[in-house]
């Protein structure tokens, strides 16, 4: 039976084999996965559909079309037969060798036996390496220019005072973790707030199509996640039906399955507004690259104090976060964006709003 690439998504037509979990002349059995397939969106399993010795024909680091036969099954118990094989190459170095006996070196497996890296480095200049993208990474490079060349991008910024929020979690944090199983977050409220506030401004929640708008009547909300791979962005699909429970035990599951990179192509697909959290890692402030085709990503930041003037009058130290909305400005306007940001900003400072507003 062929090992064959199957189809993933429609937008995806090659990838590269990242790694073989199996050798030639293994004993596999049937729906164990026995290669990696690396593709612009995700990093796959790919597994066998039927029990046998595996025979591989293509290399790991190698890209493969969809629907390309990578290897082979031999039903049935035919292990017996694999060592035979793989000890023929062995003897030819032997006869061979004439001045000085090379029969401790093992000679070159007829077939890869572990992964030969596809981001193998090669030596440049003195001092320098030649390293080749994944495949991910080319992806991730294709859409930030992608979004650069043909959105109108702009950023807006504000501020939040956080005391509310941070109030919040402080107070219900211990039954909120018990009732549910997972700690309340910042993600969940910044999710609420998001959700409220696309409900007042669809445009952000839409996207160009030729000379068409396409409106959504839900909101698919991306979560940006940082992985060993790159970035991924993972989606929460109806998040404006989910409770801030349901998000936060989503949002963990999907953040970890990322890292892990275990996460399927659909839930990398689909999503209509995103969040970026670039707090976690100390930023204090950036603007975010819109993820096309969406019109709007928001992006949360470093929680610092600083003095802040109240309205009647004294200065105090408030833990505050800048917060930055990129949009585009082809279908969103500025006073839209400003004020959308706005209302982010009333909600997180007042959190009861997004209970009453919901």
């Amino acid at each position: 039976m062929d090992i064959m690439i199957p189809p993933l998504a429609e937008s995806i037509t090659e990838g590269d084999i990242a790694a073989w979990l199996v050798k030639s002349g293994d004993r596999v059995e049937k729906d164990q996965a026995v290669l990696e397939l690396e593709t612009d969106k995700a990093t796959v399993e790919i597994a066998a559909e039927a029990s046998g010795t595996i025979e591989i024909l293509v290399a790991a680091g190698e890209t493969v079309q969809i629907g390309t036969v990578v290897g082979r099954i031999v039903e049935g118990d035919v292990a017996a037969e694999a060592p035979p094989v793989a000890q023929e190459p062995e003897a030819k170095p032997a006869e061979k060798a004439a001045p000085q006996p090379i029969a401790a070196t093992p000679a070159p497996q007829p077939e890869p036996v572990s992964p030969p890296a596809p981001v193998a480095a090669q030596l440049d200049a003195p001092g320098t390496r030649r390293q080749k993208m994944t495949r991910l990474r080319q992806r991730i490079a294709e859409r930030m220019v992608e979004a650069q060349g043909t959105a109108a991008i702009l950023t807006t910024f504000n501020e939040i005072d956080m005391t509310g929020v941070l109030e919040l979690r402080k107070e219900n944090q211990e039954d909120f973790e018990a009732r549910h199983g997972v700690k309340l977050g910042f993600m969940s409220l910044f999710g609420r707030a998001s959700i409220l506030a696309l409900r007042d401004f669809p445009e952000l929640n839409a996207y160009i199509e030729g000379i068409d708008v396409v409106y959504h009547d839900y909101v698919n909300l991306g979560i940006a996640v940082g992985t060993p791979r790159g970035l991924v962005v993972p989606v929460l699909r109806n998040a404006d039906r989910m409770s801030f429970a349901e998000m936060e035990l989503v949002i963990k599951e999907l953040a970890t399955r990322a890292r892990d990179g275990d996460l399927s192509i659909d839930e990398l697909q689909g999503g209509t507004f995103t969040i970026s959290n670039g707090g976690i890692y100390g930023s204090l402030m950036s603007t975010p690259i819109l993820n096309p085709p969406q019109s709007g990503i928001l992006g949360m930041h470093k929680i610092e104090r600083r003095p802040v003037v109240l309205d009647d009058g004294p200065i105090v130290a408030r833990p505050m976060m800048y917060v930055a909305l990129s949009y585009d400005h082809r279908i969103v306007d500025g006073e839209q964006a400003v004020t959308f940001l706005v209302r982010i900003k009333e909600r997180l400072e007042d959190p009861t709003r997004l209970l009453l507003d919901s």
